[in-house]
């Protein structure tokens, strides 16, 4: 979601905490591959919601996706992966960002990059769902005034957005990565004693059972931020055997989550049915991903639309499920379109609004919001 699952942005030169010494391969500029990555990763989700729940009946399609796509829904209901793959990402991100920053500077930039797009996103939403033909009930105006926080799911509120509690899981990682590796000041070490305490800190967590543990440290999400952290470290230095431990560990663990948390041969009565093999492969799809990428495997995808694309991805993330729903009623119920017309129109509808919210939110409003947290006492 996060930056995040969803919104990562490339570090920014500035004054130097204690840091590593330089890497020993790759030097700076914009991973625009990774980008790419990140779009991929919002589509995928958008693949699971729009056609990949194949038994349960939507409002806005009429049936089921199972009816609508009946040979698509099935890979499409590996789509949810796709935030797995965000974490991944966010913490190669996150790594590369708090790399040199102060605690301050991290701050700013992290609050700057995600709180526009997700303000304008809950008004936009929560205005739409309000309007008497639209046929999606709105939370409470007190409920939408808490949503404005990002602190919804902790306490108890009904959300605005579905896809929000991969934010609340972007946070809490940021405040761990931020407490122990940016606030004494990034270095190769620490963040290796950081990734190998967490992962056992997690395991422990999981085994006690104890909501808090759980909260603070995310048993099941924690390994592919770890993940995420230990290719940054193959960024610096591929020959870095811990940073390759961290990964394959990671790895391991993550895979066991996924398939616990989205294999539900079982239950007849799931949205979507999933194999195993076809879980763990999208992982590990994830994961070769972010290791090419760190490798220099991937440099050659250095277009220019590819910053686009990056920059479009979390406003699309935001609003492609509900909004996508009532473009979808729209385009299938209203003006009687095909169901694969109408699911490429609401694609392409989600990313003009992805493009608006980009350019006159984000560019507008973030550069403003970091300087005015980077400069405050």
């Amino acid at each position: 979601m996060t930056e995040t699952v969803l919104s990562t942005t490339k570090p920014q030169s500035v004054t130097a905490a204690p840091v590593q010494a330089a890497p020993t391969k790759r030097s700076g500029g914009r991973l625009r591959a990774l980008d790419g990555l990140r779009l991929i990763a919002a589509l995928m989700v958008a693949l699971y919601h729009y056609g990949g729940r194949g038994g349960e009946v939507t409002k806005a399609w009429g049936s089921s996706a199972a009816e609508q796509f009946p040979t698509l829904h099935t890979p499409f209901a590996y789509g949810c992966l796709g935030v797995q793959i965000f974490f991944v990402i966010s913490g190669f991100v996150i790594c590369m960002s708090g790399w040199g920053r102060s605690l301050r500077s991290f701050f700013a930039s992290r609050v700057s990059r995600l709180m526009p797009a997700y303000w304008a996103a809950v008004i936009l939403i929560t205005a739409v769902f309000a309007l008497p033909w639209v046929v999606y009930k709105t939370v409470s105006p007190s409920d939408a005034l808490v949503n404005l926080t990002l602190l919804q799911q902790p306490l108890g509120v009904d959300r605005v957005l579905g896809v929000d509690w991969t934010l609340w899981a972007e946070i809490r990682f940021y405040a761990l990565f931020a407490l122990v590796v940016v606030l004494p000041g990034a270095s190769r070490r620490r963040v290796i004693m950081f990734c190998a305490c967490w992962t056992l800190a997690a395991a422990i967590a999981q085994g006690a059972k104890m909501p808090l543990l759980d909260i603070v440290l995310m048993p099941e999400y924690a390994p592919f931020f770890i993940g995420g952290m230990g290719l940054y470290l193959v960024y610096r230095d591929r020959k870095d055997v811990y940073a390759w431990g961290i990964v394959a560990v990671s790895f391991l663990i993550g895979q066991h989550y996924a398939v616990r948390d989205l294999w539900n041969a079982t239950d007849p009565n799931a949205f979507a049915h999933r194999t195993t093999f076809g879980i763990v492969l999208v992982v590990a799809f994830g994961y070769l991903a972010v290791a090419a990428i760190a490798l220099g495997w991937l440099d050659w995808a250095n277009w220019r639309w590819l910053t686009v694309a990056g920059a479009l991805t979390y406003p699309f993330y935001l609003v492609h499920e509900h909004l996508g729903w009532v473009a979808i009623h729209l385009f299938h119920q209203k003006l009687d379109i095909p169901s694969g017309v109408t699911f490429g129109l609401t694609i392409a509808s989600m990313l003009t609004l992805a493009w608006l919210l980009n350019r006159f939110v984000e560019d507008r409003l973030t550069p403003r919001l970091r300087r005015a947290l980077s400069q405050a006492r």
